[in-house]
């Protein structure tokens, strides 16, 4: 078997073959989402890192690996004997890689890398700060494809129909819409490369990724037609003929770029720098205007229509039920049953895969214990799994996919006697949500505004947390899906009535533990003023947060009425689908404050 060291060299050949200087390769595919299908996992296959974000440069006598702090023990344990060098900023080592390239590239070298799998926001960037060095940039590098003898072979899954009672709007109005909102952005055209906004214009998904229902496609949106490019042999003759009748026209998959390249001069088409492949974006013909903007379907699937949100509503029912049962069996069968991370992530998909409308998790479970915990993102491998001890604290932070909804949530626990400062530190995180969960605002206030309500009582003793506050959530699609989020590092995303947000506050200290307290809101219209309209948000996540772990003197009144009011609605809601053992259990987790 080639080890990871024998598949550089060989890139490392076939690199000096192509006159290639310097090569790059991000961990993406042609669609740029967030997972990505076996096919496309080059960093993997190349280096065994197994995380879902990083970049590599290999020369002839470097080969580096930059990802984010999330994953640097992870890396830092992977990369062992692959010949790549964890590239952690500090001393000496730039914090990314294009600066590493600015610094290293010397003037007349090639940088190569393959534009199906690089966005045009980032080669932006790239070819901005090189472009003084006078290097040549080769963006249809692609040595990968011939080293790789037992290459998955691309997703080829059947696509299925989402069906009206769930979807709440049907193809030809969601057509409709988006034609409309072309005309008044003057385009003619309107590319998608995201496979989830494909997904929901047309009310179809897929199984081409394990975590979201997505069907690998691109579309081209017109006045009349919708050409769709994905195997015909994905589609079922039922959607197909539904298809014919709307003007939707199905072409192969590999080609868009050719349709792209055939449109005459006075066309205007819309594109997404972000979400658009180089070598797609270089397709269109100098003589068409384009226009960048984000996609029409990505800001009108975030406004969740009304039959949505009854159906995320009574999806969350059922997945806070599957978590319910999942935390009553820890805490009948600890110290009896042996538990690991891994183990409790196979036992809570078993309590989910028992809910109905369940077609599998929206991500990888993150189960972790004590320590483990104090990585944000942590995910167990056979050389990590923890087994659970008596005491201690264990983060579990989980969703799934059902047919009326995605969901996500993060429950804390303590499996034995908490400390001070763990109680202290959980109820400042529980202010911070609860603060975010109560919030009354203006219309057009973006999300970074609202960030500082989830932190303010972690600021006010010292304390902080490295990531955003919340995310936009898809429905029956991606679980991390905007535009909409609530971050300091966002400060475009303005929330709207409908969209489907995370509210996460957390705390993590190194080696000791994290805390995260994580459920789903929505927002909607509170009223209407003389000043102007506001908005509120509604908890739909329903899972009881652990009163062990609360500092009861820390909470004021308004904090303590929101929990016992969040806790009577969660045995209300959930005690319908227990038996009578669990719900007992849960009426003395629910009990007031």
């Amino acid at each position: 078997m080639i080890t990871r060291n024998e598949r550089l060299i060989e890139v490392r050949n076939a690199l000096k073959a192509s006159s290639i200087d310097a090569l790059l390769i991000p961990l993406s595919d042609p669609h740029l989402g967030e997972y990505i299908p076996g096919h496309w996992k080059i960093i993997e296959w190349l280096t065994g890192f197994t995380g879902s974000a990083a970049t590599i440069v290999i020369t002839s006598s470097f080969a580096g690996l930059w990802t984010d702090s999330r994953y640097f023990v992870q890396a830092g344990l992977q990369l062992e004997g692959s010949g790549f060098i964890l590239m952690k900023p500090g001393p000496g080592i730039p914090s990314g890689y294009i600066d590493w390239l600015q610094d290293n590239l010397l003037t007349g070298n090639t940088l190569g890398f393959d534009g199906r799998i690089f966005p045009v926001s980032e080669f932006r960037k790239l070819e901005q700060s090189l472009k003084d060095k006078g290097i040549i940039i080769s963006t249809e590098t692609d040595v990968i494809s011939a080293i790789w003898t037992d290459r998955p072979l691309l997703p080829s899954s059947k696509a299925w129909e989402h069906e009206l009672k769930y979807a709440g709007k049907d193809r030809l109005w969601k057509l409709t819409v988006v034609r409309d909102e072309m005309k008044k952005r003057g385009v003619d055209l309107h590319l998608l490369t995201s496979p989830d906004d494909i997904m929901w214009l047309l009310n179809i998904r897929g199984n081409d990724l394990p975590y979201s229902p997505l069907c690998f496609s691109y579309a081209l949106i017109g006045d009349i037609q919708v050409i769709l490019f994905v195997d015909e042999k994905k589609i079922p003759p039922a959607i197909a003929s539904d298809f014919d009748d709307l003007g939707i026209v199905i072409l192969p998959y590999d080609e868009v770029s050719g349709m792209i390249s055939a449109y005459s001069e006075g066309a205007a088409i819309l594109v997404s720098p972000s979400l658009t492949p180089l070598w797609l974006y270089k397709a269109i013909p100098p003589q068409v205007r384009i226009v960048e903007d984000i996609s029409i379907p990505s800001v009108l699937k975030a406004k969740k229509n009304m039959v949505e949100i009854e159906n995320i509503s009574k999806t969350m029912i059922r997945d806070g039920a599957a978590l319910t049962k999942f935390l009553h069996w820890i805490d009948n069968n600890k110290g009896l049953v042996p538990m690991t991370e891994l183990s409790l992530a196979v036992k809570l998909n078993e309590f989910r895969s028992q809910q109905e409308g369940y077609l599998g998790p929206s991500f990888p479970a993150i189960v972790a214990y004590e320590s483990h915990a104090a990585l944000p993102h942590y995910s167990a491998t056979s050389s990590t799994d923890a087994t659970l001890a008596e005491g201690g604290m264990l983060l579990v932070d989980s969703g799934g996919q059902y047919h009326g909804g995605t969901t996500d949530i993060t429950r804390t626990i303590s499996l034995g006697n908490p400390t001070y400062r763990q109680k202290k530190d959980f109820t400042l995180v529980l202010k911070g949500h609860i603060a975010l969960a109560m919030a009354k605002f203006p219309l057009g206030t973006k999300g970074y505004q609202l960030d500082i309500l989830a932190r303010g009582a972690l600021w006010q003793n010292g304390l902080n947390y490295g990531h955003g506050t919340g995310h936009g959530v898809g429905y029956c699609l991606n679980v991390h899906e905007g535009p909409q989020s609530i971050s300091p590092a966002d400060k475009k995303a303005i929330i709207e009535p409908g969209m489907l947000i995370s509210n996460e506050p957390g705390i993590y200290r190194e080696g000791e533990y994290g805390i995260r307290i994580e459920n789903l809101i929505i927002c909607y219209e509170d009223e209407e003023t003389e000043f102007g309209k506001f908005l509120k948000f509604d908890t739909l996540s329903l899972c009881y947060i652990d009163r062990s772990l609360i500092d009861r003197s820390l909470l004021d009144k308004e904090e303590t009425d929101w929990l016992n009011s969040y806790h009577n609605e969660v045995y209300t809601k959930l005690s319908i689908l227990l038996n009578e053992e669990e719900k007992n259990w849960l009426r003395e987790r629910t009990a007031e404050l």
